[in-house]
């Protein structure tokens, strides 16, 4: 097969023809790879091996009742996660963290409780195997969570020194590597805050389900992450509002794009590293984790609102940068969301056809569930959301 282009962007031609149910809408993302909904749907949500029936899209008639999602953006419902997966999930993480890491104490139990990360995490990883599969996501997601929070947020979170904390708990998924007498007493500093005593263990249950390329592309996506997290704590330092671009530039970094990656380890299998490599799959990953991100930033803008001092999110930096009222703000960062997720799903379904290799075809599905079940987290999580009343 020969090399996409450099922009990493899959050529229409590489579409076979009868692959083509019918023509997608005039100028959409989709008919640049000249393929219909149905055939985005068929690829990228298709039915493919073990426990993948969730990957299905639900149609809106047979979505589950659910609260409202933000009007206007574009998403895929999906059914409600496997009840007895979620309750062990929850069972299984809540134990995990109080009693192997001491994630938190006990007066935030109600938040822990709250951020419902059984549900998350079986909604976004519908075709994992077993629960202990679908653990070694729910663990590392805990484990980001609490760093975000000690760190940089809520708990405790500060810009000020921010770099010499990231960089030490990165030492919990990149070791050290160093001499005997400097050995002892880094190994003992990863026991010394809950975010380092969750990086480490996380990543010790990961590494150990995990082939050593798949664990070294979650440390080089989590290298982004904490670059990413010292963008925008610069900026915070120096009270710089960012350009619009330039905040999707940081929120290309400081995003999820840790969890998607590792779909395929939560799924049992391996995406050859040579064919995750590849530019027009980077492309598919960096688009799917950027659309999600929006997400969070329109979900979570009146929390964030509500929050002492400038919180950055997308509505935000639209506001103050276009010189608009909060409501157009938002509403232009919804159609920022749309053209990503539209974008990523034309790609994905372009790559699927130019490459279909069987592990090519599963991770684009699993990264689209990701995608899906992301969003449905956020949409049902009325414990952490609400809406703007702008509409």
């Amino acid at each position: 097969m020969p090399d996409p282009p450099a922009d990493g962007r899959v050529p229409p031609p590489s579409v076979p023809e009868s692959a083509v149910a019918e023509a997608a809408p005039e100028g959409s993302p989709s008919a640049a790879v000249g393929m219909g909904h149905d055939v985005l749907d068929r690829v990228l949500r298709g039915p493919s091996g073990l426990g993948t029936s969730g990957l299905r899209l639900v149609p809106s008639a047979e979505a589950p009742h659910s609260p409202t999602a933000v009007p206007g953006l574009y998403h895929h419902p999906v059914a409600e996660p496997d009840p007895v997966r979620v309750a062990e999930v929850s069972r299984r993480i809540k134990d995990w963290a109080v009693h192997e890491v001491e994630l938190y104490p006990p007066e935030w139990e109600d938040q822990f409780d709250g951020f419902a990360l059984g549900r998350y995490m079986v909604a976004c990883h519908p075709d994992a195997p077993t629960v202990d599969h679908l653990m070694l996501a729910t663990r590392l997601m805990a484990a980001e969570n609490a760093l975000d929070d000690c760190y940089c947020e809520d708990h405790g979170g500060s810009p000020v020194g921010l770099g010499g904390r990231l960089l030490l708990a990165h030492t919990a998924l990149d070791p050290l590597h160093t001499t005997r007498e400097h050995q002892a007493p880094w190994a003992q500093s990863l026991f010394s805050d809950a975010p380092r005593r969750a990086y480490r263990s996380a990543m010790d249950y990961f590494v150990r389900a995990a082939s050593a390329s798949q664990a070294d592309r979650y440390r080089h996506d989590m290298a982004r992450l904490h670059l990413g997290y010292l963008a925008e704590a610069a900026w915070a330092q120096t009270e710089y509002m960012p350009e619009v671009w330039e905040y999707l530039a940081m929120r290309q970094f400081n995003n999820f794009r840790p969890c998607p990656t590792i779909t395929d380890t939560v799924g049992g299998y391996e995406l050859p590293a040579d064919l995750h490599a590849r530019p027009a799959m980077q492309r598919v990953i960096a688009l799917a984790s950027n659309a999600t991100t929006i997400v969070n930033d329109l979900y979570s803008y009146t929390k964030e609102l509500d929050s002492p001092g400038v919180h950055l999110n997308l509505p935000v930096v639209i506001a103050d940068r276009e010189k608009c009222d909060a409501r157009e703000a938002y509403l232009k960062a919804i159609e920022i969301h749309n053209e990503l997720m539209r974008d990523f799903e034309a790609e994905a379904a372009g790559l699927a056809a130019a490459c279909p290799a069987p592990q090519v075809i599963r991770f684009l599905r699993g990264v689209a569930a990701w995608v899906d079940g992301n969003h449905h987290w956020h949409q049902t999580n009325t414990y952490r959301y609400t809406l703007p009343d702008f509409w």
